[in-house]
């Protein structure tokens, strides 16, 4: 009987190593779950949505792995992003902490903002206003503009089109030098263009190597508006964004 139940504990003992190594796996090569902790890519995505990002969209490198082990350089069955698509990468000066914004520069593009346009190559990316966009839940409740903005097209592709926001056209970042951008690198931003930090700051994030790169952000697969804490189990059915579930992120 004592031997039966130590068969019985090495059985199960077994089984969770067997499920933390396909956790891995999946976890590593395919698909990887992310939840949104800032305001920077609204209104596309919120806080507290929680996302897929697939591994293998621009190959495999040691960030596509746990803890990003230092075991090769470079990427396997590496490609480029396309311009417009939202991106989860390492933040260069640390190569640990996780950001997720748009691509908006690929290697040899020059990018500028003028008087709160984005310049790619020259050329002003087309922006049509939307209207009013009142921002909630990151911070104090304000009302800014929205905006469709749609990329220039690439490799025959039509432009990606998407929304951003703009609180003013005369911010911090809303004027900047011209940005080109080293091979191996891409240009990033957040689609709330007044609140984000990403490639336009070159002390903070600046140019992020193709290398850094961990995924593209697929689709949303849960998300709540913070209202309810995790006790207040009769508030979580008011408190999830079900409108949101399983919606691409474009």
């Amino acid at each position: 009987m004592a031997k039966k139940k130590s068969g019985g504990w090495l059985e199960s003992v077994k089984t969770i190593l067997y499920a933390a190594l396909i956790a891995i796996g999946i976890r590593t090569v395919a698909f990887e779950p992310f939840n949104i902790p800032s305001g920077s890519m609204i209104p596309t995505l919120l806080v507290g949505d929680y996302l897929f990002v697939s591994k293998y969209s621009y190959g495999y490198s040691r960030h596509s792995m746990p803890f990003s082990p230092n075991l090769f350089q470079g990427r396997i069955f590496g490609s480029l992003p396309q311009r417009g698509d939202v991106a989860v990468f390492k933040l260069p000066r640390d190569g640990a902490t996780d950001y997720i914004k748009r691509i908006v520069g690929l290697p040899g593009d020059r990018i500028q903002v003028r008087s709160g346009i984005l310049y790619v190559n020259g050329t002003a990316v087309r922006r049509e206003a939307l209207g009013p966009y009142t921002v909630e839940g990151d911070g104090p409740r304000i009302t800014v503009r929205r905006y469709r903005e749609t990329l220039p097209p690439e490799n025959g592709r039509p432009g990606v089109t998407h929304e951003i926001l703009e609180a003013t056209d005369d911010g911090p970042f809303d004027n900047t030098v011209e940005f080109r951008v080293p091979e191996g690198h891409v240009f990033a931003m957040g689609d709330n263009r007044d609140n984000s930090l990403d490639s336009r700051a070159m002390n903070a994030v600046g140019f992020i190597p193709v290398d850094n790169l961990v995924g593209r952000a697929e689709f949303i697969f849960f998300s709540v508006d913070g209202s309810a804490a995790w006790w207040e189990v009769w508030g979580w059915p008011f408190a999830i964004r079900w409108s949101r579930l399983l919606s691409a992120v474009r």
